[in-house]
This record gives structure tokens, C-alpha cells and sequence, in this order.
């Protein structure tokens, strides 16, 4: 379930990367680089640019893979290990 979660996650950070591009293209490179750091900014402007850029297909698929991450997210409990050393009891 894990590995699905990283493929979807992969598949959801090349979405943000087409749209980032798309930001640069139209808005210039601050935002663009806003769009690459912070991916709701580049989710909400490709949904409310989407028309006419004709960018809706990647909107679509962007937000269906969101929704799935999240599902699976919670069907796999969130469970990300981080060891810091031995546990102690």
C-alpha cells in the first residue's frame, strides 16, 4: 500500500511541475516559483486558469490523484517511520 501511496505521490508532484511550467509561461518566474514551492497556489490557479490555458484534463487528473493519495493515506494509517536511534521501553 505504501508503494502505490509513493507512486501516486510521484504522479501528483509531476502534475504540479506541468502547471508550474504553465506559471512560468503566463505569470512570470515569482509566481512560478511560488507554484514549485507551495502546490496548493499552483492548484488553485490551474483550476481557476484551467479554461484557457486548456489545462483541465491535468487539473482533473491532479485533483483525482490528491483524493486517492489521501485515501490511501488513511487506509495505510499515515505511517511514516522516522528512527532516531534504539527505542526505549
Amino acid at each position: 500500500m505504501g508503494i502505490l501511496a509513493l507512486l501516486v505521490l510521484l504522479a501528483c508532484i509531476v502534475c504540479q511541475i506541468i502547471v508550474a511550467i504553465k506559471i512560468f509561461q503566463n505569470d512570470g518566474a515569482l509566481k512560478g516559483i511560488l507554484a514549485l514551492l507551495c502546490g496548493l497556489f499552483g492548484l488553485v490557479w490551474g483550476w481557476m486558469n484551467a479554461t484557457r490555458l486548456g489545462i483541465k484534463n491535468i487539473m482533473i487528473i491532479w485533483t483525482l490523484l490528491i483524493v486517492v493519495y489521501l485515501i490511501l493515506g488513511a487506509i495505510g494509517g499515515f505511517n511514516f517511520n522516522y528512527s532516531l536511534g534504539t527505542p526505549t521501553t
